[in-house]
């Protein structure tokens, strides 16, 4: 027999739901306001291409990077806002023009940024046809601590390949290039064998039954409770606006980027407290007497290689869905922005100590919380009611729309069913967290080799 539910945790509940899908409805709202990091991602990927073509084999250039990888790069940031546009980004436009009425009017505005007057003069000087003289190499040398810049500035004033490009810097960027756009290709198809192969086993009816689920004794109005009261309204809204002040306080002494990281870091640790005291609460009340095999939440760590397996072949077999997913909405909305934050501060940061807080966040932090919160518990207690398929649905929907992103939205939704599918395949939470750490590191380390 159910235990009754009594009358003020029921209408916490239902203010709590209320409250959050007002939350919820904002914050995506206002995530369309954020700047979406797939343009910046894709422009650093034409410049790295652009360094890369002359240590690429022919063969493999119009494969890895385009036939005209120069016309590419132009053609992406002429695309920029002219409010957004940097003076880099400018002189690149105008050192990639082949025209020289063009280049001229290109070159026709204010720098902001002094260091970079010498190229402009250079550039606005020179005609076609010209050879590279001494006095114009000497004007640009300071620009080989930017490779691409220096590279096609070099070009762009008379000089050839053995005088402009770095051959050692052309090599490394290449092997990054290779590793940005081959590793996800093998990714993909491995995956895709992988998944023909569940089905064929599920079609013959030789797979692996599924284990059995352990569930905490706790209800829907915990769910309720825990995910809107303590996950979205204390922990993604009072806490971290309550803490702003301290957190500036600690980290005003740090210059940027470490002042973001460490502000990301707060903010995470912060957003963890509410909904585990909450978690605490529910479950300190509750008289388990007889505890499952495997424990509550089914961490099931050992045999570590049977958990490792379990991530790496969900990884694997959900990443085809994603990138289908991610096509498929570009294709039909377009990029709708929204980017998370996080991604923005990888793409351009530069400090070592930065980016090991930022990976302890996204790596370590953030996919074993979530995995405790949604697959361990969530999802458990949904099955019991909802059944496993319309748990699956749920839990991934509830873990999507936490993060307040529309444009990550449909990919999270998808990446949250495979989560939901190892779990319960599986019977690992251990196994998710792996995945879910697999899947942001490896977007961490695509961001760091596009990083500048």
């Amino acid at each position: 027999m159910r235990q009754v539910t009594p009358a003020w945790k029921l209408v916490t509940a239902v203010v709590s739901l209320l409250l959050t899908l007002f939350v919820w409805q904002q914050g995506l709202q206002e995530s369309l306001n954020r700047p979406s990091v797939a343009s910046q991602i894709s422009i650093n990927q034409h410049e790295m291409a652009l360094v890369a073509s002359p240590a690429l084999p022919e063969s493999l250039k119009p494969i890895l990077v385009g036939l005209n990888p120069r016309e590419t790069l132009k053609q992406s940031l002429l695309e920029i806002p002219e409010d957004k546009i940097e003076d880099r980004q400018r002189l690149l436009v105008a050192t990639l023009e082949q025209s020289e009425v063009k280049r001229q009017e290109l070159l026709d505005f204010s720098l902001k940024d002094q260091e970079l007057l010498p190229l402009q003069k250079a550039l606005l000087n020179s005609f076609n046809g010209a050879q590279l003289s001494t006095s114009n190499l000497a004007q640009i040398e300071s620009l080989k601590k930017d490779p691409l810049l220096y590279q096609v500035s070099c070009l762009s004033l008379g000089g050839n390949d053995a005088s402009c490009v770095d051959q050692s810097v052309s090599k490394s960027m290449a092997l990054r290039l290779v590793g940005i756009q081959v590793f996800p290709l093998l990714a993909t198809v491995i995956g895709f064998v992988l998944l023909l192969g569940q089905l064929w086993l599920i079609f013959r009816r030789k797979n692996t039954p599924w284990p059995d689920l352990s569930t905490l004794p706790l209800s829907l109005v915990d769910m309720i409770l825990l995910i809107s009261g303590g996950f979205v309204l204390l922990g993604e809204v009072l806490f971290p606006t309550l803490l702003i002040p301290l957190s500036s306080y600690f980290t005003k002494q740090f210059s940027s980027p470490m002042n973001e990281a460490l502000k990301v870091f707060i903010g995470y640790i912060s957003m963890t407290l509410p909904p585990l005291f909450i978690l605490y609460q529910q479950l300190r009340g509750l008289k388990i007497f007889e505890r499952p095999p495997g424990g509550w939440l089914q961490w099931n760590l050992k045999p570590l290689k049977t958990s490792l397996s379990f991530a790496v072949r969900g990884w694997l077999m959900i990443l085809p869905f994603v990138l289908l997913t991610g096509w498929l909405i570009n294709s039909l909305v377009g990029d709708q922005g929204g980017s998370n934050p996080l991604l923005d501060l990888v793409l351009n940061s530069h400090n070592l100590w930065a980016l090991i807080l930022l990976l302890t966040t996204t790596v370590v932090l953030a996919p074993f919380f979530e995995e405790l919160i949604f697959r361990g518990i969530l999802l458990p207690v949904l099955v019991k009611d909802l059944g496993r398929f319309w748990a699956v649905i749920v839990s991934s929907l509830v873990f999507a729309l936490a993060h307040l992103s529309i444009g990550e939205l449909p990919a999270l939704f998808v990446l949250g069913l495979g989560l939901g599918f190892v779990r319960l395949s599986s019977g690992r939470l251990f196994s998710c967290a792996i995945m879910h750490s697999l899947w942001n590191g490896i977007t961490f380390a695509n961001l760091l080799l596009l990083n500048g």
